[in-house]
């Protein structure tokens, strides 16, 4: 059982939000507030790349195949997760945080781990693969409650 001490942060992500939460009471009494708040502009991939994907001649004579073009929706998330990686970064090294929850997408949370520095994920004390960025805090607090207690 893993307990959620005061001063904790926890880090709410997903590939297009980030909520930066304080634990400003006890593991029993969870009290999380918003540090920071990082959003990004994502719009899909569709809305982002160009009319059709390229074409590259192939061997034969006449024949033409169809090149994969860049997926930029998920290419953006995957710079998101460095971002936060980053900024995780900066504060762990201000000391902001002992300790840190990370709660993600599965997905969110490889990418982060992939980007973390040593002295960020040397404080990780639980990952937790969900997506609750567009949940209220109050219910943020109890599905952490509930999953640290498990």
């Amino acid at each position: 059982m893993t307990k959620l001490k005061n001063g904790a942060w926890v880090l709410i992500a997903d590939g297009e939000k980030a909520l930066f939460l304080r634990n400003d009471l006890d593991a029993q009494d969870l009290d999380l507030n918003v540090v920071r708040i990082e959003e990004q502009e994502n719009p899909s991939d569709r809305e982002q790349s160009a009319n059709r994907p390229g074409r590259m001649h192939d061997g034969g004579p006449g024949q033409k195949s169809a090149v994969d073009d860049t997926d930029w929706h998920e290419l953006a998330k995957e710079r998101f997760a460095s971002d936060m990686a980053d900024i995780l970064y900066k504060q762990a090294h201000k000391g902001k945080f002992d300790e840190i929850v990370v709660v993600a997408p599965p997905q969110t949370l490889g990418e982060l781990r992939k980007e973390m520095h040593q002295e960020v994920s040397d404080k990780v004390i639980a990952e937790i693969p969900k997506t609750l960025t567009n949940h209220p805090i109050d219910k943020i607090e109890e599905l952490i409650k509930q999953e640290l207690a498990a």
